[in-house]
């Protein structure tokens, strides 16, 4: 896992310590353990774990500046891309997820890895009542279209902050569809960074929040599933 994750890292224009490196690692081989009991990932070799959990994770930490900044994980799931941007990136990271059983898991793994991250337990469009507009950036990976995703993701950032949108080989696609939603929330497109992973493109879409999110977002998810911005 740590041969693959170190020759990964030239690619995305990254350099990290020894010890950074044997903690990420660290956390990968306690995510594969743990999914033995429960269902945390589909991917459990070394090499598939160091790739698309840990490099893709890392693509954001190459994105943006985020060292001594806050960032929010809006649907965290097993812990990516936010618990290794906690450990390589300098950032006090907060991780959201509504699944009850993988945040107790994480607020048990973490802190006896050595790793700080805020844990917590809701859906993103509740969550944000007390958090609105907190974050110097947030992100998620595999949770929802662009479209959907945006509207759960930007009432966290402040004005001047930045939306960091993991996506695959479909980001400009889904960026396509997306027009009207950055407009309606404050967003403004500052580009898509692009890694060779593994023979696998992996893109990071980079937006500005160039003004507050109306109040009224983030709606109810079944309403924003219904009917995206």
């Amino acid at each position: 896992m740590k041969k693959t994750l170190v020759s990964g890292l030239p690619l995305l224009g990254l350099e990290l310590t020894d010890e950074t490196c044997d903690q990420l690692c660290a956390f990968g081989k306690a995510m594969v353990k743990q999914n033995e009991v429960m269902n945390l990932t589909g991917i459990t070799d070394d090499k598939g774990v160091a790739n698309l959990h840990l490099l893709d994770s890392l693509t954001v930490m190459a994105s943006a500046d985020l060292a001594g900044k806050t960032i929010i994980d809006v649907g965290c799931g097993a812990g990516f891309p936010g618990v290794p941007l906690a450990i390589a990136s300098g950032a006090k990271v907060t991780l959201l997820d509504s699944l009850g059983k993988r945040m107790k898991w994480l607020e048990s793994c973490l802190p006896e890895l050595g790793i700080e991250a805020e844990c917590i337990t809701a859906r993103a469009e509740e969550a944000v009542s007390t958090r609105r507009e907190q974050y110097d950036f947030a992100t998620s990976r595999a949770v929802a279209r662009l479209n959907i995703l945006l509207e759960l993701t930007a009432p966290y950032v402040k004005v001047g902050g930045m939306v960091l949108a993991m996506k695959g080989t479909a980001a400009r696609e889904e960026l396509s569809e997306c027009t009207g939603a950055m407009k309606k929330l404050g967003l403004k497109l500052e580009e898509v960074r692009e890694f060779p992973i593994d023979g696998t493109n992996h893109a990071v879409i980079v937006l500005r929040k160039t003004a507050p999110t109306p109040k009224q977002y983030p709606r109810r998810f079944a309403k924003i599933k219904q009917s995206p911005l």
